[in-house]
């Protein structure tokens, strides 16, 4: 038994040490320059591409990884294979991928790699490339990588394609050879089969070749619109282009993923935001006039909502960003979104909203979206729907509702599981997306039920501040958010994310006893929280009553500054119930409500009011 126990402990020291970054922050850097040439007529394309990697981290790396996403778009591939057998697959996929000829398909086929000018050994699996080294990078170490590539661009199913269902010729994303992320839990070479992603961040100086009609637009600044007969910053230039093909050069600085789209049908729209970036509007111009129109009266509406997102989290840090028409629905990018545009007006700009808020939650706060989908989608979601509610004159008295609602259908659904889950692993995808969206945006608007809206403001600033042009996680947001309002939240951060545990408290007794009346409070889920109590009474007067919990540590501020509020002692998570007295009698109580803001996800809210 002591020798069991002694093993037991020594197991427990190694996952201990092992599952913490006791190292200090570093993240790796890559430089990429590439060159391709794209044939518009068969969709097939050839690079050439010089990666400087940087290896900040303290390891010795004896092998790097590729991910090669359009390799998902083949019959038999993971993506597919994976749409076909879950339970409610994604419509956009279904079965699509398994009918790709050999024409539709995507892929990128590396034909030569060398480390440093010599050739190293390579093997495709998938959408990932496994590279084993010449020689280890040492800490510190550049190396650079020279490769040559062709691909082709898939018919278009999911994000990336060709002639997408508004017959927007090239949305070209994910369309490179793409290093893997290396940070301190090591390398995250996630075949792609739908979900998210993770980058290195660093440098794009990237070269299309590509037939002189079609107009781009995408991260990065251009850098020769003289030299290709394209006025950019003035679209609209009437100037005759010379050659069969342009080569289009675009500089991305630190930034984590490079994408365009073409097309040459596309009308190029340019609006300066005052003290801000240029936005720039790529859409066809075959469209109905209806939708023409909606794409006009988008343009003020994206440069409210860009000073809305530069307000509440931070300034916009790069000189543009772009509204791409392209795509399947709306997906984010480094410096743009591409978007689906054949919609109502609201359509259009909820789009654009979610996707540009994205510039924020992912592109510049550069979660890894594989493991901690919630942070990125839900962070946006919350924004976004207070940005819409905001910039669309909607003035709605909780715009949260509707993801508290995702979030209780998700909860009482019988399917739910934990945050923690990779992204790869729901069993369905009704579930991730209710769990990355909706219960992820009640992580946060909770939260400000928890520490407070002020300090909920706060602290999305703060995290900012510190955290972008990173790769933040879930513990440091919590941590940001513990300094800024001096409470402890492990247990929040713990029971929302890493388990299915839910909120339901209850009054479960309101009795009267000597003129003084007896509420009791009871625990049902297993989740605990800080309860506020708001009491009105028969003369029509109202007062809370705040009861903290214990691991907070420290109380919230009161939340109505102009009603009465009284603080009760701290309710420790093991007793079930929680019991305060009132010096009135049960008769003089109209009712007594738990959180009439209605900010605590509470799964039964049945239970959570009395009156008489």
């Amino acid at each position: 038994m002591i020798s069991k126990l002694i093993s037991f402990g020594f197991l427990l020291s190694i996952l201990s040490v092992s599952a913490q970054n006791n190292t200090g922050y570093w993240q790796q850097h890559v430089d990429y320059k590439m060159n391709v040439d794209m044939n518009v007529e068969n969709f097939q394309y050839t690079g050439t591409q010089e990666l400087v990697y940087t290896n900040n981290s303290p390891d010795s790396l004896h092998q790097v990884f590729y991910h090669l996403y359009f390799n998902a778009f083949q019959p038999g591939s993971e993506m597919d294979v994976r749409s076909r057998t879950i339970a409610d697959p994604d419509p956009r996929v279904m079965d699509r991928i398994s009918k790709l000829t050999p024409e539709e398909i995507g892929y990128i086929k590396v034909s030569s790699l060398k480390q440093n000018g010599k050739k190293i050994k390579y093997e495709v699996a998938g959408t990932i490339m496994e590279v084993q080294l010449n020689k280890p990078i040492a800490p510190g170490e550049k190396v650079t990588f020279s490769m040559e590539f062709k691909g082709q661009v898939p018919q278009q199913i999911r994000r990336s394609g060709r002639n997408n269902k508004e017959g927007v010729a090239l949305s070209m994303t994910q369309w490179y050879p793409k290093m893997a992320e290396y940070d301190f839990e090591g390398w995250h070479a996630d075949p792609y089969i739908g979900r998210e992603f993770h980058g290195v961040w660093g440098n794009f100086d990237v070269t299309i070749n590509i037939d002189k009609n079609y107009i781009l637009g995408g991260s990065g600044y251009l850098q020769n619109s003289q030299e290709i007969g394209y006025g950019y910053e003035k679209p609209g230039t009437k100037v005759k282009r010379k050659g069969k093909k342009l080569a289009w050069r675009f500089i991305a600085p630190n930034v984590h993923d490079f994408t365009w789209a073409a097309d040459p049908e596309y009308i190029h729209d340019v609006v300066q935001v005052p003290d801000g970036p240029i936005l720039h509007f790529l859409y066809k111009k075959s469209e109905d006039k209806e939708f023409l129109e909606n794409w006009k009266k988008l343009q003020p509406k994206s440069v409210d909502l860009m000073n809305y997102f530069s307000d509440k989290i931070g300034k916009y840090p790069y000189n543009q960003y772009s509204i791409i028409q392209g795509g399947d629905g709306g997906m984010e990018y480094a410096m743009c979104t591409l978007i689906t545009g054949k919609r109502s007006f609201g359509s259009l700009v909820g789009v654009t909203a979610h996707e540009m808020a994205h510039a924020w939650f992912q592109h510049v706060l550069a979660t890894n979206e594989a493991k901690h989908e919630w942070m990125d989608e839900g962070f946006t979601s919350y924004i976004s729907t207070l940005a819409m509610d905001k910039v669309m004159g909607q003035n709605k008295p909780n715009p949260m509702n509707g993801m508290y609602r995702g979030y209780l259908q998700l909860a009482t659904s019988g399917i739910e599981q934990p945050q923690s889950t990779h992204a790869d692993r729901f069993t369905r995808n009704g579930a991730y997306g209710a769990s990355a969206y909706a219960k992820g945006a009640v992580f946060m608007a909770q939260l400000g039920y928890v520490i407070g809206q002020d300090n909920l403001a706060k602290t999305i600033r703060k995290f900012y501040d510190q955290w972008k042009f990173k790769h933040p996680t879930p513990n440091d947001f919590k941590r940001v958010a513990e300094k800024v309002s001096g409470i402890q939240l492990d247990w929040y951060l713990t029971d929302w994310t890493q388990t299915t545990n839910t909120i339901d408290y209850s009054i479960k007794e309101v009795s009267e006893k000597e003129n003084t009346t007896n509420i009791i409070l009871e625990r049902i889920g297993l989740m605990p929280m800080p309860i506020d109590v708001y009491i009105e009474y028969t003369d029509g007067t109202k007062e809370s009553f705040y009861v903290p919990l214990r691991m907070m540590r420290k109380e919230k501020e009161n939340p109505f500054p102009k009603m009465n509020r009284t603080t009760l002692s701290d309710w420790a998570w093991t007793n079930p119930t929680f019991t305060f007295n009132i010096s009135k009698a049960k008769s003089d109580i109209k009712s007594v409500k738990i959180d009439i803001t209605e900010q605590m996800a509470d799964i039964d809210k049945k239970n959570n009011h009395y009156s008489q």
